[in-house]
């Protein structure tokens, strides 16, 4: 695999996937453009590797606003005149029941994980149309593929991310522009950690899940390899992929498991 002088915009890129993924494709040459709410984390990460410091832009965005993300589209595409890969990765996850969530905190997840993708996505999709080329590669969940308790926000954002990408994928085909959708599962990220609670707090907590997944940098390399293979989806992770099979072909028996599994 090869991404030398390719450009680069990941979301999300502060910490966890996203951090992973910045420092694989630095070393593999590509002009990459961080972005996420904290940027001084992300000229840290910049800091990481002097020798490419001019290969490295920080651009601090925050996806739920939504207005914002025209411009920082034309930022991003004013640092190199065009965008190859566009990784959306960034978002918030949830814990709450739907009976005790406000709705202003289900607003808020669909901003950041559906609507702010969407955003920064047709900030650069003329570009791309333009130029014949470009990959939008989106990081779902398996929680994209089914829904368990206490997720019900973050899930449906990751299905409305499913239907999305795959309606643009057929659109933009001729164009020869790619759309990869990822799938992790359990990856060992602060991403329960983050996750927002019935009334926006803070959950605060590493759930078992999380501390016991693969970590970033292992989901990092497979979601590279899956992005320069051209795959239209990649499931990443341990056993709980399989929750994707399991509810394609024994559906019934798939929602029994559920009703009855622990979820934290």
């Amino acid at each position: 695999m090869s991404f030398t002088n390719k450009v680069v915009w990941i979301t999300g890129a502060s910490s966890g996937i996203g951090e992973a993924l910045a420092e694989q494709f630095i070393r593999q040459g590509a002009k990459v453009i961080l972005s996420s709410r904290r940027a001084e984390v992300l000229e840290e990460i910049k800091a990481r590797f002097p020798e490419q410091k001019d290969n490295i832009h920080v651009l601090p965005l925050d996806l739920s606003e939504i207005s914002t993300l025209e411009e920082k589209g034309k930022q991003a595409l004013s640092f190199y005149g065009h965008i190859d890969y566009l990784i959306n990765n960034g978002g918030i996850s949830q814990r709450a029941l739907v009976a005790n969530m406000e709705l202003d905190v289900l607003d808020r997840i669909m901003k950041v994980n559906f609507m702010g993708t969407v955003a920064i996505t047709k900030s650069v999709l003329p570009s791309m149309i333009e130029r014949k080329s470009g990959h939008i590669v989106v990081i779902s969940s398996v929680m994209g593929k089914f829904g368990t308790q206490l997720r019900s926000g973050y899930s449906a954002s990751k299905h409305a991310l499913q239907g999305f990408f795959d309606s643009l994928r057929n659109e933009v085909y001729e164009d020869n522009i790619k759309v990869t959708i990822i799938c992790p599962g359990y990856v060992r990220t602060n991403v329960s950690i983050n996750a927002v609670t019935a009334d926006g707090s803070k959950h605060g907590v590493m759930e078992p899940g999380q501390e016991h997944g693969i970590t970033p940098d292992e989901c990092a390399k497979k979601i590279i390899w899956a992005v320069n293979k051209g795959k239209n989806e990649a499931l990443i992770g341990g056993k709980e992929i399989l929750g994707v099979y399991l509810k394609r072909f024994v559906p019934n028996l798939f929602m029994k498991i559920l009703r009855n599994m622990e979820v934290h």
